[in-house]
C-alpha cells in the first residue's frame, strides 16, 4: 500500500479537526479519541508488518518525486516508534478518561492529544528536514495548550520558560536548516546524505551538525540545555506528564540519532566526541536529582535524563550493536516511563500529596498497585529479563568493543542510582505506616486507573520476555542507519 506512511499522521489529525467542531461534547469525544487511537495503532502494526516483508515504504507527496518534493519515509526505524508512539497514546488517553474531570476534558484535551501525536508521528515519519521541523511546531503547539491545563498559577509561570525555550530552540532550528541547505542546496534527508561528503570545507558540516545537536539536545532535554525540563514537566497533569515524558524528549533524542548516523557521522571526531561527552554529562545529572529528591514526580522526571544519556551514549559509540542497544532502550524507556509517570499520579491522587514523607502504606489497601509499582520499577532499573536490561547490555558491550571503559561503567552505575531511586518510592510510598485512611471512593478509582496501566507494564514485560523475537525487527531499524546507501537507495529512486 503505497499511502501506508501518511495514515498514523492523517487519521488522528482528521479525529481531531472533527472533535474541534464538538468541544464541549466530553463523551463523544473520549469515544472518538479512544476509536481514532485503536484504529491508528492497527494501521501502525500493519505498517511494520509491511516494512518487514516488503522493505522501505516512501510517499512522495503530490507526487513530487524526490528529492524536489516532500516525502515521507517508514523505514523500520520510524513504524517502530510511530507504533510505540501511538500505542502509549491509546493508554494514557484511555488513563485520562478516568483520572480528570468533565472541566478538564471540555478544554480541548483530547484534541490537544490528538494533535500532539500528529506532530510525534509526522517526526519519526518525515524524510525532509524542514518538514521535521513543521512537526515539532504541530506537536510543540499541542503541548503548550496540554501544560497549562487546569490554569493554576504554577503551570502558568513554568509555561512560559518551556515557550521561551522552544521559540529560542525553533529559531535555531531554522537557522540551522537554512545553513545546510545554503551549504547543499537541498533539504531532502537522502539527498543531503549524497551531497554533504561532497562539500569542499567538512568544518563547515561540523558546525552545522553541533548547531542540530543543539536544537534536538534542547529538545531532548540534554544537559547543560536540560533546565527547563523539571519545572515545566513537574506542574502537568499526570497523564500530560506521561505524555511529555514518554514522547517529547524522545523525538529530540531520535532526531539526533537519525541526523548524526544519516548526515553528520563522515565529519570527523569532533562531533563524536561532543555526543559522547553530552550524554555523560546528562547522566551525571539525572543520577544527582534521582537521588536527591524525595517529590516523587521530580525522582522519575531525573530518570528520564538518566535514559536520554544512555541512549545518546550508544549513539556516540556508533556501532552496530550500540545503536541497537540504543533503540531497544528507547523503547524500552518510552513505555516504561509512561507507566511510572501514571502510577505515580495515582499516588499523588490517593495520599494528597507528591512528597515522600506524606506517604505510607499504601501496599496494604491497594496490592495490585503496589506490586505493579515494583515490576515497573526492575523494569526501569534494567533487572533481567526485563526489558530495561537488554538495551543496556548491547550500549555497554558496542563501547567496549570500541575500547571504552568509562562510558560502560558509566552506564552500568546509572542502572543503582536508578534502582536506588525507584525502591526510595517503593519503600517509602507503600510500605511503613499509612499517613491517612486509604478507603472510600478512592478504592473504584484507584480499580479503573490501574487497568490501563497495568495492561501497559504487561507490554513492557513481554518486549523484555520476547527479547529475541522483537531483534529481527531491531537489527532491521538499525541497517538504514550503519549503511546509508539503504535508506538512500529507498528514497532517491533512478
Amino acid at each position: 500500500m503505497i499511502n501506508l506512511p501518511v495514515f498514523p499522521i492523517v487519521i488522528p489529525a482528521l479525529a481531531a479537526i472533527i472533535m474541534m467542531f464538538m468541544p464541549k461534547r466530553v463523551q463523544l469525544q473520549r469515544v472518538m479519541a479512544l476509536g481514532a487511537l485503536v484504529i491508528t495503532a492497527i494501521v501502525s502494526l500493519f505498517l511494520v508488518h509491511t516494512v518487514s516483508t516488503e522493505g522501505i515504504q516512501t510517499l512522495n507527496l503530490g507526487n513530487w518525486q524526490a528529492p524536489f518534493g516532500i516525502t515521507l519515509v517508514s523505514d523500520m526505524l520510524s513504524a517502530l516508534l510511530v507504533t510505540t508512539s501511538t500505542l502509549l497514546t491509546l493508554f494514557i488517553v484511555w488513563f485520562a478518561v478516568h483520572y480528570f474531570s468533565d472541566s478538564y476534558e471540555g478544554n480541548y484535551l483530547y484534541i490537544s492529544m490528538l494533535f500532539l501525536l500528529v506532530g510525534v508521528n509526522g517526526a519519526f515519519t518525515t524524510g525532509d528536514i524542514f518538514n521535521l521541523f513543521v512537526f515539532f511546531e504541530v506537536f510543540l503547539m499541542s503541548s503548550y495548550v496540554l501544560i497549562v491545563l487546569g490554569g493554576r498559577g504554577v503551570q502558568l509561570r513554568e509555561s512560559i520558560k518551556y515557550l521561551l525555550v522552544n521559540i529560542i530552540a525553533s529559531a535555531l532550528f531554522v537557522m540551522s536548516v537554512a545553513l545546510l541547505y545554503g551549504v547543499t542546496g537541498t533539504l531532502n534527508l537522502a539527498d543531503l546524505a549524497m551531497k554533504i561528503p561532497l562539500v569542499d570545507n567538512p568544518d563547515v558540516i561540523t558546525v552545522i551538525g553541533v548547531l542540530f545537536v543543539i536544537v534536538f539536545g534542547m529538545k531532548g532535554a540534554l544537559v547543560p540545555l536540560h533546565y527547563w525540563l523539571p519545572g515545566a514537566y513537574v506542574v502537568a497533569p499526570t497523564p500530560i506528564l506521561a505524555m511529555f515524558g514518554a514522547l517529547l524528549t524522545k523525538v529530540g533524542v531520535y532526531s539526533i540519532l537519525r541526523t548524526y548516523t544519516l548526515l553528520f557521522d563522515g565529519n570527523g571526531e569532533f562531533l563524536q566526541t561532543f555526543l559522547m561527552v553530552l550524554a555523560v554529562l546528562t547522566i551525571f545529572i539525572g543520577m544527582t536529582g534521582a537521588i536527591a529528591y524525595n517529590d516523587v514526580k521530580l525522582i522519575i522526571i531525573y530518570n528520564i535524563m538518566i535514559a536520554v544519556g544512555v541512549i545518546l551514549y550508544g549513539i556516540s559509540v556508533n556501532t552496530q550493536t550500540s545503536l541497537e542497544g540504543s533503540l531497544y532502550y528507547l523503547i524500552h524507556d518510552m513505555i516504561i516511563k509512561a507507566v511510572l509517570f501514571m502510577l505515580v499520579g495515582m499516588m499523588i491522587g490517593i495520599t494528597k500529596s507528591g512528597q515522600l514523607r506524606d506517604m505510607g502504606g499504601l501496599i496494604t489497601r491497594f496490592p495490585l498497585f503496589g506490586w505493579t509499582f515494583f515490576l515497573a520499577a526492575l523494569s526501569l532499573a534494567g533487572i533481567p529479563p526485563l526489558s530495561g536490561f537488554f538495551g543496556k547490555l548491547l550500549i555497554v558491550s558496542g563501547g567496549m568493543d570500541e575500547g571504552e571503559l568509562f562510558g560502560p561503567l558509566l552506564v552500568l552505575l546509572s542502572s543503582l542510582f536508578v534502582l536506588y531511586s525507584v525502591m526510595k518510592i517503593f519503600l517509602n510510598g507503600f510500605w511503613g505506616e499509612a499517613k491517612r485512611e486509604y478507603d472510600g471512593p478512592l478504592v473504584p478509582y484507584t480499580k479503573r486507573l490501574i487497568v490501563p496501566v497495568f495492561l501497559l507494564l504487561i507490554i513492557a514485560v513481554a518486549y523484555g520476555f520476547g527479547a529475541e523475537a522483537i531483534h529481527p525487527y531491531i537489527t532491521q531499524a538499525i541497517e538504514p542507519l550503519v549503511n546509508p546507501e539503504i535508506y538512500i537507495d529507498a528514497v532517491i529512486k533512478e
